[in-house]
C-alpha cells in the first residue's frame, strides 16, 4: 500500500511539474509601453465596440506577458522607472507576467542608436560598470521582472562608444556581465534575455556572448526589414537554439491591417512591397500572418514564444496630428480604437 501511495504521489508531482513547465515555456506577449501616455490623453479603447481597458482585453484573449521599455532619465515621466513600475503593478494585478526592456539610455536604443544616459556620460570604464551593476540591481529590486532584457536590439552593443561591440568587444562583454551578475544576485527567478534585431549575423553576435550567463535569445522579426520567408525564421530559431543551447523568443514583431493612416504622422509602413504577398494588409491578413508566425515558433525546436510590438500605438492625438503615431496601421486596435481579430493569436498554443 505504501508503495502504491508513493507511485501515485510521484505521478501527481510529475504531472504538476510538467504542467508548470508548459505554462512557463509558452510566452505570448505584447509590448504596450505607450499605454500610460495614450491613457493620459483620454483615449478610450474598445472591444466588440464596448469600452474596455487594454490590459483587460489582452488578458482575456490569452496574452500572458506584458513587455515594457525602460529609459534611464527620460525627458518626461514616460518610460521612467516610476511609470514603468506602476504599469508593471497593473500587469501583475491582472494576472500576467512582466517583461522589462532596459534600454540603458535616456531614449530609444536600437541597432543605430545606443546613447549613454546623460548621467553616465563622464564616467570612466570602471565607474560605468559599477553604474550598470547598481542600476540593474535597482530595477530588479524595484520591479522584480519575470524577464529582463539587457539592452534593446544590441546588434552592435550598447552604451556607445564604450560598449560598442564592433570596436570595444571586451568592454561590452564586461558591461553585460556586470548587468547579469546584478540580476542573479537580486533574483532567483528573473530570466535574462539578450535581444538581436533580425537574424542575419545573429550567430556571430551570440558566439561573442558565450561567456555570459543568460537564459533567452530574443529576436526582432519584421518582414519589412528582416525578410519575408517564415521558413527562414524557423531555421534561424533552430540553428540558434541548437548552437547556443538556449530558448528563442520573437521579442518583437508586427504586421499591418491596413496601408492607410489615421493621422498626419508619417507611417513607418505604407507600401505594398513592404509586406508578404500571402498576407494582404487587411484585418484578416494581419490575423493570418500572426497565426502562421505563432505556428512557426511552435513547430520549431527551440522557440518558446513571441511578443507583439506597438500593440496599443493607435493614432491617439486625432486625425490632424503630426506628432501622433507612425504605427497605427500596425496596432491591434483599428482606426475606431476597436480590438482587431488578430488579438486571437494570443490564445494558448
Amino acid at each position: 500500500m505504501k508503495q502504491l501511495f508513493f507511485i501515485l504521489s510521484f505521478l501527481i508531482i510529475s504531472c504538476s511539474s510538467n504542467d508548470k513547465i508548459q505554462v512557463d515555456e509558452t510566452i505570448r506577449g505584447a509590448d504596450i509601453s505607450y499605454l500610460p501616455l495614450i491613457e493620459s490623453e483620454g483615449i478610450i479603447f474598445k472591444n466588440n465596440n464596448q469600452p474596455e481597458n487594454v490590459i483587460t482585453t489582452l488578458k482575456k484573449t490569452g496574452c500572458n506577458y506584458i513587455r515594457i521599455r525602460l529609459w534611464h532619465t527620460p525627458s518626461d515621466v514616460h518610460s521612467s522607472l516610476t511609470e514603468v513600475k506602476a504599469l508593471a503593478e497593473r500587469v501583475r494585478e491582472a494576472g500576467m507576467k512582466v517583461w522589462i526592456t532596459v534600454h540603458y539610455s535616456d531614449t530609444w536604443a536600437d541597432p543605430g542608436n545606443q546613447t549613454k544616459p546623460i548621467a553616465w556620460q563622464n564616467l570612466n570604464f570602471n565607474e560605468l560598470k559599477i553604474a550598470v551593476s547598481n542600476y540593474t540591481a535597482n530595477i530588479v529590486s524595484e520591479i522584480n521582472p519575470d524577464i529582463i532584457q539587457i539592452g534593446n536590439e544590441t546588434n552592435d552593443g550598447f552604451l556607445w562608444p564604450t560598449g560598442r561591440l564592433s570596436i570595444n568587444e571586451n568592454q561590452y562583454i564586461q558591461l553585460t556581465n556586470a548587468a547579469t551578475i546584478a540580476v542573479r544576485a537580486n533574483s532567483n527567478s528573473t530570466k535574462i534575455m539578450f535581444h538581436y534585431a533580425g537574424f542575419e549575423n545573429s550567430s556571430t553576435y551570440f558566439t561573442k556572448m558565450n561567456s555570459i550567463d543568460y537564459d533567452y535569445i530574443g529576436l526582432s522579426y519584421y518582414p519589412i526589414w528582416h525578410g519575408k520567408n517564415l521558413n527562414d525564421l524557423k531555421n534561424s530559431i533552430n540553428q540558434l537554439g541548437t548552437t547556443f543551447n538556449k530558448k528563442v523568443i520573437i521579442a518583437e514583431t508586427a504586421y499591418p491591417f491596413s496601408l492607410g493612416y489615421n493621422d498626419f504622422t508619417n507611417n513607418i509602413l505604407g507600401q505594398i512591397d513592404q509586406i508578404i504577398t500571402a498576407y494582404p494588409p487587411t484585418p484578416i491578413g494581419q490575423k493570418n500572418f500572426l497565426n502562421d508566425l505563432k505556428n512557426t515558433v511552435k513547430v520549431s525546436d527551440h522557440g518558446i514564444g513571441f511578443c507583439y510590438w506597438g500593440a496599443e500605438w493607435i493614432a491617439f492625438r486625432g486625425p490632424t496630428a503630426t506628432n501622433g503615431s507612425p504605427w497605427e496601421n500596425q496596432a491591434l486596435w483599428d482606426f475606431d480604437n476597436n480590438a482587431l481579430p488578430a488579438l486571437e493569436f494570443f490564445k494558448k498554443y
